[in-house]
């Protein structure tokens, strides 16, 4: 089972069978999968596990707009290659952790699984663990948009295409003038490639370098006048921290943020009408 970003699921052979971010727990999870009389590869929706610590988590766990985990993993399953396996419990550096296996294809080997992990503190608060899935807090929608972005990068067959170019999926991103997709067909944009919904942890090597935020990066073009380097392939960036609002990083980004649909381009500064 491997917990990271699924971008280095295909060729990266040597990875396959290695926990890349519980390093050492890789006996105890492996041996909790071979040992659970719950696992069985091909069912889905996930095997349950009758834990207590599990019923706890579903109960207590919710994204940011008030999903449950179940609703997330429900409604991700149903538009992204994300096939939920199983659940289970460990104890890993005395904290316990609660983890759900997953794989982008049903017929999917054992050593092609991923993990998504929270670590549950003994005061009971819940931390989503694994990097690459914390889009999820955002929502369902987020959360099947960052798989989908992954499946693209990777050239898998098949990606939704049509739910990953879709702009009202994009309408948990909010600005003052309004929610982002509505923003964007109103101003006659369309989605395309590449889309990137990532969540970026702080390097702890890198203290200068921003962090521990989420950033929703989209490329479209707009049936709209107004300069070509904004219009086509023009670039959308978007970043929220931890309980503050989201905040416009590209220069289209804050047009967007800053002017209603029809009035982004009234406003030219006198660097970018030279240009």
């Amino acid at each position: 089972m491997r917990p990271n970003r699924p971008t280095v699921m295909k060729k990266t052979s040597g990875r396959r069978a290695l926990w890349l971010w519980l390093g050492r727990s890789l006996i105890c999870l492996a041996g909790l999968a071979a040992t659970s009389n719950t696992v069985r590869a091909n069912d889905s929706p996930p095997i349950e596990n009758d834990s207590p610590l599990i019923q706890r988590f579903k109960s207590q766990w919710r994204a940011q707009d008030g999903e449950t985990i179940e609703q997330v993993i429900s409604n991700a399953s149903k538009v992204a290659q994300f096939v939920p396996r199983m659940w289970g419990v460990a104890e890993l550096d005395q904290n316990e952790h609660v983890f759900v296996s997953w794989t982008r294809h049903r017929d999917d080997k054992s050593d092609e699984e991923y993990v998504i992990t929270w670590k549950v503190a003994l005061d009971g608060t819940i931390e989503l663990a694994s990097p690459y899935a914390k889009p999820m807090e955002l929502g369902w929608r987020a959360f099947a948009l960052s798989l989908i972005a992954s499946e693209v990068k990777d050239g898998e067959r098949d990606a939704n295409l049509g739910f990953l170019h879709d702009p009202a999926n994009f309408n948990f991103v909010t600005t003052t003038q309004g929610r982002l997709g509505d923003l964007l067909r109103q101003g006659r944009c369309t989605i395309v490639d590449p889309v990137g919904v990532d969540y970026l942890p702080k390097q702890n090597d890198k203290p200068t370098e921003k962090g521990d935020l989420w950033r929703v990066l989209l490329v479209v073009n707009c049936n709209i006048p107004g300069p070509r380097y904004f219009t086509y392939n023009g670039v959308i960036t978007f970043e929220k921290s931890e309980g503050q609002d989201w905040e416009p990083q590209s220069s289209f980004a804050k047009r967007i943020a800053a002017f209603p649909p029809g009035s982004w381009f009234s406003h030219l500064e006198p660097k970018e009408r030279e240009e």
